[in-house]
C-alpha cells in the first residue's frame, strides 16, 4: 500500500499544469504495490500505456532483479500476508472488484501529503492510474516484515520498480504498510501508506 512520470506536453497551460499536478500524486504511489505506489496521470486517460517490453530492458541489472526478498513473517501473520499479496495483484492486473474485496470499506490511504478516506473513493479515482502504471514496471520485492495480534496485523514492504525513460533504465524505491483488521475470520486492509523515490 511513489514514480516515473512518463507524460504528453500539452499546447495548453491550464492543462499541462493540472497533468503535472496529477503526475506528481500518482508517483509516490505503490501500486502494487505493493504496489504502490503510482503515476497513473503520466498517461493521457484516453490512451493505454503500453506494457513493459523486456527485451527491451538492456540498461537493467537483470541479476539483482531476481534477487530473492529478505522476509520475516510471522506465523500469525500469514493469512494477512497472503490478503496483502492479492490487493497487489488485482491492482496490478487491473482488477479493481477483487481488489476492493481486500479492502475495509473505510480504508484510509494517505500518499505525498494526500488522502483517500475509503475504498469507493480509492477505487474509483486513484486505483486506475496505479493500474495503469504497473503494467510498465516490473515490481521487485525486496524486504517483508510482518506481524499480528489478536485481530490486528500490519505488513511492511520495500520494493523496487523497474522502468525505462528515453532508453535509459530506471529504478524507484518504494516503500508501503498496510495495517489489517479480522472480521468474520478474514483479514481487510484498513490502512494503507505509500511512500517512493527514485534511485539516484
Amino acid at each position: 500500500m511513489p514514480f516515473i512520470a512518463l507524460f504528453k506536453v500539452s499546447f495548453k497551460t491550464t492543462l499541462h499544469i493540472q497533468q503535472r499536478k496529477n503526475t506528481m500524486r500518482t508517483l509516490n504511489s505503490i501500486l502494487f504495490i505493493g504496489l504502490i505506489a503510482t503515476a497513473g496521470s503520466a498517461f493521457a486517460q484516453d490512451k493505454t500505456p503500453a506494457p513493459m517490453d523486456h527485451s527491451k530492458m538492456k540498461g537493467m541489472d537483470h541479476a539483482a532483479m531476481s534477487k530473492p526478498a529478505q522476509v520475516s513473517i510471522a506465523a500469525v501473520a500469514k493469512d494477512a500476508v497472503a490478503a496483502v499479496d492479492r490487493f497487489n495483484a488485482a491492482i496490478a492486473a487491473g482488477q479493481l472488484d477483487k481488489a476492493g474485496a481486500e479492502l475495509d470499506a473505510k480504508v484510509l490511504i494517505l500518499e505525498s501529503g494526500g488522502a483517500e478516506h475509503s475504498a469507493a473513493e480509492y477505487l474509483g479515482g486513484h486505483a486506475k492510474g496505479d493500474a495503469a502504471f504497473l503494467k510498465t514496471v516490473h515490481v521487485q520485492l525486496t524486504r517483508r516484515t510482518a506481524e499480528a495480534s489478536d485481530n490486528m496485523a500490519w505488513v511492511g514492504s520495500e520494493s523496487q520498480l523497474h522502468s525505462m525513460k528515453d532508453g535509459k533504465a530506471v529504478t524507484i524505491l518504494s516503500t508501503e504498510t498496510m495495517v489489517l483488521k479480522r472480521t468474520n475470520k478474514a483479514w481487510k486492509i484498513t490502512h494503507i501508506h505509500w511512500s517512493s523515490r527514485t534511485k539516484k
